[in-house]
């Protein structure tokens, strides 16, 4: 088991969710319907996004190393960027009211149960995102997808987890500027490491 691959992927995904649109839709999820069958919603609908990252890091696999880690660094390098430029904007309280728009919406559609309003709401937020993006880089950069899919899986359900107990005591009291610098630092450091090692110099 590559345990390098997981811990990577664990780290890189928990603050990069963190100030994400993903903990604002479970939070405000967990404040309509049983927070348990909320979380069970969103960490089944996180399953499926990370398969099918998974499988498209998988398959970047199959391609010539130099070109999958230029990819892959590239990817990370636009993660990064887009961490920092959202560490200047994004206040918690505008997208809380984005997020409920986007429930009441999914409810309008006659879609009453909360396993389903979880899992259809958090399955659009997670389709491109970042985390999902940083997951099919991290497969195509370890080749490890059983470990970075139990790391991607685990960190997204663990940031629901917060968002359903304490998510608005964090957003209360973090500053998500913050954990975007956080983040778009260790993707920048990713980026620069898979360049240096598609170059030969690592």
């Amino acid at each position: 088991m590559d345990l390098a691959a997981f811990f990577v992927t664990l780290a890189l995904i928990i603050p990069a969710e963190l100030p994400d649109k993903t903990l604002i839709a479970t939070l405000v999820l967990s404040t309509r319907y049983r927070p348990i069958v909320v979380w069970m919603g969103v960490s089944t609908a996180f399953a499926v996004q990370t398969t099918i990252a998974v499988v498209a890091g998988t398959v970047l696999t199959l391609l010539p190393e130099t070109p999958v880690l230029v990819v892959t660094g590239t990817l990370f390098s636009i993660g990064s960027v887009l961490m920092f430029r959202g560490a200047g904007r994004g206040d918690p309280t505008d997208t809380k009211a984005e997020e409920e728009q986007a429930v009441d919406a999914v409810v309008d559609r006659g879609h009453g149960r909360a396993f389903t309003v979880s899992f259809l709401v958090l399955f659009a937020a997670e389709w491109g995102d970042l985390s999902q993006l940083t997951t099919a880089s991290l497969s195509a950069r370890y080749n490890a997808p059983v470990e970075v899919w139990l790391g991607a899986w685990l960190a997204l359900s663990v940031v629901a987890g917060v968002a359903v107990l304490a998510g608005r005591w964090l957003v209360a009291r973090v500053r998500f500027s913050v954990v975007r610098r956080l983040s778009g630092t260790l993707l920048a450091l990713l980026a620069v490491a898979t360049f240096a090692e598609a170059l030969g110099i690592w």
